[in-house]
């Protein structure tokens, strides 16, 4: 049975018993979730609902194939089993059927011959032990969910008790819904099954959850019964394509097989671990490209750019070829195309930025690795991780990894003092940009101080509000301005930044200034870099405030001026030149005459 097979069986299983199919959701979480950097399972995008709220499908039943990311496992990835970016197959009662219910339909889905049949002698269970005490008081034994398995015909031998850490489930992020689960395992061996289910026999393989959401954990740490009692199951969808495809590992099967075998071709030497590294880290980039993510330093970006430059250090260990990325992804997408039309639609973005981050590491691995070599006798102080992070672009995890490889220890505390120590004097250099990043006050540097808002608020109009200020330097004859933005401007974009910026200029918008305090500020819609710490009060230039008030001025900002009254005394507005200032920064100069 294909992936694709198991994709439809089990949609249409549960659209046969009343559930509303749900789309898979971004990898990027919404606003219901703003404690995690991905999607890591098919719950998040419907926590309001598992919390009460209605559905959109007016159904209180939900099915999904969600597709996720997940790092905490990362060592592990290249084992038989996991991965950092798979497929979650799903169903969900809000507060319709609750344990009875769920176990019922997922022992036919799994059993039934015309769905997965499976060996119903090869299944064993798991179900939560209970707590002696939390801070809503006893978690009981699930006694109920255990007749319920052993009226379906699974004997008491093949049901087990185990704790919170291995069943029971949630919150996803740090609060929200979360109680007791069951657990469906399968033997995966083709010697004997053993009468007693143990389950620290890797040869015993999870390939399903039930939950049962009757908690609600809150910021306090305390939990309260939610008003509503729910179920959230996970299937892994590469798991049960294992089983149903008669494979020991998840590297083999129809959605991973092609990727592998195309890595094959590319290598030079033969290590299945770098090969199985690889495949998962470049599917899973190409995912995350594919929602709107670039490699960056910070945030998803930075998980982004861990993932491409781990995939092209164990190229190198596999004397793949150079500019290797965009040829994995291509195998990726071709697979992946119409499940996830979104890869298809975004395939020369996943290309490019691949092509990029592959060709910036690969300027600095080399002499990195030789400088790591240079520190290899002995373990790896902060100063010399950060440098390894700083001057070659080893994310600290590459780095833990390859001192592990040697039987050698990073000091990671003492990395991350080095780091926030360099941030600190980042942050001091940069501030100069909330005062004009003037080198001084002429009548020239006024103007171009003034020009430098202008183009900002040019550039947010034209490519986006993620646009952020990152440094300034004016100096009498030119402004330089650093801002985020991951690829260069083409030249229909900087004409029509220019073009907006001279229609400012010709408008002769005035300027004016308020003190008020950063929260104000902020209010009123002020570009600042509010995580600095402001004093009570800031300085805010507006440029181009309406007669009526009912409109927002062209640009607000938080600054030390100083700023020309009018617009109008500026000049005509030219870019001399676009380039990279950094990975994700570009640099604009300009000039006005």
């Amino acid at each position: 049975m294909t992936s694709n097979e198991v994709r439809e069986k089990y949609l249409n299983f549960f659209r046969e018993r009343g559930h509303a199919i749900v789309p898979s959701a971004s990898l990027l979480p919404n606003e219901t979730d703003p404690t995690v950097l991905f999607t890591t399972a098919g719950m998040h995008p419907l926590v309001p609902y598992l919390l009460g709220e209605k559905h959109p499908s007016g159904s209180n039943r939900l099915a999904s194939v969600q597709k996720c990311i997940r790092t905490a496992d990362i060592d592990e990835v290249g084992d038989a089993s996991h991965l950092t970016f798979f497929e979650m197959l799903g169903n969900w009662s809000l507060g319709d059927y609750f344990k009875k219910g769920a176990i019922e339909m997922s022992w036919e889905f799994l059993t039934d011959k015309k769905w997965l049949g499976l060996d119903k002698n090869k299944l064993a269970i798991s179900v939560f032990e209970g707590d002696p005490s939390t801070s809503s008081g006893q978690v009981p034994r699930d006694e109920e969910s255990a007749k319920i398995w052993q009226s379906l015909g699974v004997p008491k031998e093949r049901i087990v008790y185990l704790g919170r850490e291995d069943n029971w489930w949630g919150p996803a992020g740090e609060t929200g819904p979360c109680g007791p689960d069951t657990e469906m395992f399968y033997w995966t061996s083709d010697e004997s099954v053993p009468e007693k289910f143990n389950p620290s026999d890797e040869r015993w393989v999870e390939i399903w959850n039930d939950v049962f959401m009757e908690y609600n954990k809150k910021e306090d740490g305390a939990y309260e019964f939610l008003s509503q009692k729910n179920v959230d199951t996970g299937m892994g969808l590469a798991r049960v394509a294992m089983i149903m495809q008669s494979k020991n590992n998840v590297y083999e099967i129809d959605v991973f097989k092609p990727v592998v075998d195309r890595i094959t071709e590319l290598a030079q030497k033969n290590d299945l671990k770098s090969k199985r590294i690889i495949a998962d880290h470049i599917k899973a980039a190409s995912f995350i490209i594919a929602d709107g993510v670039v490699p960056s330093n910070t945030g998803q970006g930075y998980v982004l750019r861990r993932l491409i430059r781990r995939a092209i250090r164990h190229g190198k260990l596999i004397d793949m070829e150079n500019n290797f990325t965009d040829k994995i992804a291509k195998v990726v997408i071709g697979i992946y195309k119409n499940a996830y039309p979104e890869v298809e639609q975004n395939k020369e973005k996943i290309f490019d930025e691949l092509k990029s981050e592959e060709e910036k590491f690969n300027k600095t691995l080399e002499r990195g690795l030789r400088e790591f070599s240079r520190l290899s006798d002995k373990d790896i102080n902060g100063k010399d991780a950060f440098n390894l992070y700083q001057t070659y672009g080893f994310p600290i995890e590459i780095t833990e990894e390859l001192a592990k490889e040697k039987g050698m220890k990073v000091n990671k505390k003492a990395f991350y003092k080095e780091l926030e120590h360099h941030q600190k004097l980042s942050r001091t250099a940069s501030a100069g940009m909330f005062k004009g990043g003037l080198a001084d006050s002429t009548e020239e540097t006024t103007k171009l101080h003034t020009a430098t808002h202008l183009l900002l608020a040019a550039l947010r109009r034209i490519l986006g509000k993620y646009v952020e200020q990152k440094g300034s330097n004016i100096t009498e004859k030119r402004l330089r301005l650093d801002f985020v933005h991951p690829e260069k401007l083409t030249d229909d974009e900087k004409q029509k930044i220019e073009d907006l910026v001279n229609q400012k200029i010709k408008e002769d918008l005035s300027i004016s200034c308020e003190e008020m305090t950063p929260e104000e500020a902020k209010k009123q819609g002020a570009i600042g870099v509010f995580e600095s710490k402001y004093g009570d009060k800031v300085k805010v230039y507006s440029i181009g405030n309406s007669s009526t008030g009912s409109e927002p001025p062209f640009s607000r900002e938080i600054c030390g001026g100083p700023h020309v009254e009018n617009t109008g005394v500026l000049g005509k507005f030219k870019i001399t030149k676009e380039e990279a200032s950094s990975a994700g920064i570009r640099r604009v100069k300009a000039v006005v005459v």
